[in-house]
């Protein structure tokens, strides 16, 4: 519970610094009240699921994802918020103890999708690739996700991976594809995701 508290309470904070340094006073408060629109879900998931356990290694992983990493975090908790807006639910089982909040459902389902530490739609045979992000993103912490939105821009103008791109197994014959099959499974982080669990799709 009171992780889940200090959770809410750091979006509120950090919304509210960045709110009064926008546009003073008003700001302020219109960032504080975004922070807690979109921290209060959050915090709320953290303590309902207990994602976060309250020994060192999961004292160490909120540290982390509410100081170095907090701008993923604060990403994955506006992903989570749209989810909640949408009638999807949290897994607490899966969710418990594990570092990340899962949502049974996903955006779509032939993909899971992992922001910041939310994770949507994963299953047990695709949570190892899924976690492999959140390492990711808690390793580089506010690099992560403009170097990935950087590879997927680089990636899909000037698609340098169809040199190494296995095109007898996974042809890239619709415009659908050149995305799905050609720019998603090549861009660095769902690269070493799918190395270390899983078979890119085809």
């Amino acid at each position: 519970m009171i992780l889940g508290i200090i959770s809410a309470a750091v979006h509120v904070v950090l919304g509210a610094v960045l709110g009064g340094a926008a546009g003073g006073t008003i700001g302020l408060l219109v960032g504080a009240v975004v922070g807690l629109l979109v921290g209060a879900p959050f915090g709320w998931a953290v303590a309902a699921a207990g994602t976060y356990g309250l020994d060192a290694k999961g004292i160490l992983l909120f540290v982390v994802d509410h100081t170095w990493s907090l701008l993923n975090t604060v990403a994955g908790a506006l992903y989570l918020a749209l989810h909640l807006v949408f009638g999807h639910q949290l897994d607490r089982v899966v969710s418990q103890s594990s570092g990340r909040v899962n949502v049974v459902e996903g955006v779509s389902p032939r993909y899971a999708t992992t922001i910041g530490t939310v994770c949507a739609g994963s299953s047990p045979g695709i949570q190892r690739h899924e976690d492999v992000h959140i390492l990711q993103a808690r390793l580089l912490g506010p690099l992560y996700l403009p170097l990935v939105a950087l590879n997927y821009v680089l990636f899909t103008i000037a698609p340098v991976w169809l040199l190494w791109h296995d095109h007898s197994n996974a042809p890239i014959n619709r415009f659908t594809r050149y995305f799905e099959i050609g720019v998603y499974p090549h861009v660095w982080n769902e690269a070493i995701a799918y190395r270390i669990q899983g078979t890119p799709p085809r």
